[in-house]
């Protein structure tokens, strides 16, 4: 029974449908993007779902490009399609475009005209769109609307072979234009657009929209559950009455059913305002660290897994609602606690000088890897007399609660020695410039020594100055200050943009990140996860930072 209740409900949709006598051999998925953008975190989920159902029940699942308008569509896109589809994890069996089933569709098209189902109006389309009436009141047929066949049939291969400016003529479906579903009020099956298309190069000056091609390509790849988001489900019916006129008993007929789509908290996931943060420079490009593409949460360093794991904890439902950001964070805090190296950086540093070390003595102490390693395993870290800490971590007065370092009062640094704090060194502008302190030298972590066991109650992390990496680190929060910043009526989203959604510091990393790669991951101690930056060279590494070790957003809300 526990099996049972595990199922979503779209899993429910199939298990009727195998118990009802579908062959379990004849199930076939499909994720249908269109190549207009890059793929974002909603679409991750409907990525999960389709290729999981795939594994689920063993059926072949096929990634099928909707590529029915040139205007907006580009070869960059599929490409980027296709790699975040692979990084997911996956792998589809066909790579299917809408365009290979042009020729299909177009002789479709023909066989309605033929039977008085479909007709080409030469009308524009605000007249067009002022026909259809309300929901309450009936559309108004076009004067086009009775053409004969014999002239349909001929405007409708002068729309095709070019002969006409675009929006000259449209090619609609003859269905019902009382219809109390708006969509079935004579809908437009094609439009003339003389644009050249990222395959088919010049061949065709009509284009079939969405609705058209989605089911049929359905139908022609013999899709058993095409499963789309939820507003897809006024166009049901319509998706319907088009199966029925191509629909050979023989063959699988393709159903439509819907589920709810995510909404993220803190940003958007319209491809349209995507493009508009790229294109009004809010962001550096479609895979910037604060977009929610895929291409971005990859480069800020979330995993796969992380991804998939979100997926799997929001599920799936009929009913649309708002994710916090903190689920997919966290979805990342346990992935890497598992698989990120624990590393030292400072990225606020104050110098210490620990005044009784000797001068020009150096020691690589042994600091483990990652302790949630089963077998573990570990790097030397130097240690010398001038050292980093975080200028955060330092205080001359603080009352008991605080339990790092402060005047007269001691703390352990990370797999190092205890440090007691004498006195400070200023600038002109009363600025802190050094910390002097003196250590125990019978303190040293892992010694075995009675010092070494001395509990103090703060530990810091610390990088040696002698032998620091210099290291950019972009940190990143979120990029709208509002949870929905496209939610507000009278208010355009980019007002909520937070303009502190990125800050650049200099940092010192210690010298074991000198060989780090692009997309190599790890956790700063005490900071955070981070990952090598794309755009990091040896001569120049750069980190993006992932996600704190906690959620610290809420609460600062909370202050505000």
């Amino acid at each position: 029974m526990s099996e049972e209740r595990s199922l979503n409900f779209i899993e429910h949709i199939i298990e009727d449908d195998l118990k009802a006598g579908f062959q379990k051999n004849k199930l076939r998925f499909r994720f249908p993007p269109e190549p207009n953008g890059y793929l974002h975190i909603g679409h991750a989920s409907s990525i999960c779902l389709n290729f999981g159902l795939g594994e689920r029940y063993d059926a072949p699942v096929n990634l099928r490009f909707d590529d029915t308008n040139p205007a907006k569509e580009e070869q960059a896109y599929v490409d980027a399609i296709k790699r975040d589809v692979e990084w997911l994890g996956f792998e589809w069996e066909k790579e299917c475009y809408a365009s290979d089933y042009f020729q299909q569709l177009y002789d479709w098209a023909i066989n309605l005209i033929k039977k008085g189902k479909a007709y080409v109006d030469s009308q524009d389309s605000e007249t067009i769109a002022e026909q259809k009436g309300t929901p309450t009141k009936p559309g108004t047929p076009s004067p086009y609307r009775d053409r004969s066949i014999e002239e349909n049939l001929e405007l409708f291969e002068g729309m095709k072979n070019g002969d006409f400016k675009e929006g000259a003529h449209v090619l609609r479906a003859k269905i019902d234009m009382s219809s109390t579903n708006m969509l079935m009020r004579d809908p437009v099956m094609y439009r003339i657009l003389n644009k050249s298309h990222h395959r088919t190069g010049n061949d065709w000056h009509i284009y079939p929209m969405y609705d058209w091609a989605h089911g049929e390509s359905d139908y022609i790849e013999q899709v058993s559950h095409s499963l789309c988001t939820l507003e897809f489900l006024p166009h049901r019916e319509l998706y319907d009455w088009f199966l029925d006129q191509v629909y050979e008993e023989q063959n699988v007929r393709s159903k439509q059913r819907e589920f709810a789509r995510r909404n993220l908290s803190h940003t958007v996931v319209s491809k349209r305002k995507l493009l508009r943060l790229v294109e009004e420079g809010v962001v550096t490009g479609w895979d910037d660290p604060r977009m929610p593409t895929i291409s971005g949460l990859r480069r800020r360093g979330y995993t796969a897994e992380s991804i998939r794991k979100f997926a799997d904890t929001i599920g799936i439902a009929k009913r649309e609602n708002l994710i916090d950001v903190s689920l997919l964070e966290f979805c990342i805090r346990e992935d890497l606690n598992k698989k990120a190296n624990r590393v030292m950086a400072v990225l606020d540093p104050v110098k210490v000088v620990i005044t009784n070390y000797p001068e020009g003595q150096e020691e690589w102490l042994e600091a483990e890897n990652n302790p949630e390693e089963e077998e573990m395993t570990y790097r030397k870290v130097p240690f010398s007399r001038e050292i980093y800490i975080e200028r955060e971590d330092f205080r001359e007065e603080a009352n008991r609660k605080f339990f790092r370092l402060k005047l007269g009062k001691e703390v352990r640094l990370k797999n190092a020695y205890i440090i007691k704090a004498e006195s400070v060194v200023k600038d002109d502008e009363g600025n802190i410039t050094e910390i002097h302190c003196t250590y125990d030298e019978e303190s040293r972590s892992g010694s075995g020594t009675e010092a070494s066991m001395r509990k103090v109650k703060g530990t810091l992390h610390w990088v040696s100055v002698a032998h620091a990496e210099e290291v950019e680190v972009r940190v990143y929060d979120r990029l709208f200050n509002d949870a929905e910043p496209d939610g507000h009526d009278n208010k355009d989203f980019m007002e909520f943009i937070n303009p502190e959604s990125l800050t650049v510091v200099k940092g010192y990393a210690e010298p074991s990140l000198k060989e780090s790669k692009p997309g190599e991951q790890y956790q700063f101690q005490r900071l955070g996860y981070f990952c090598v930056d794309t755009e990091s060279s040896k001569d120049a590494i750069v980190f993006n930072k992932t996600v704190g070790l906690r959620d610290t957003w809420a609460k600062l809300q909370d202050k505000k």
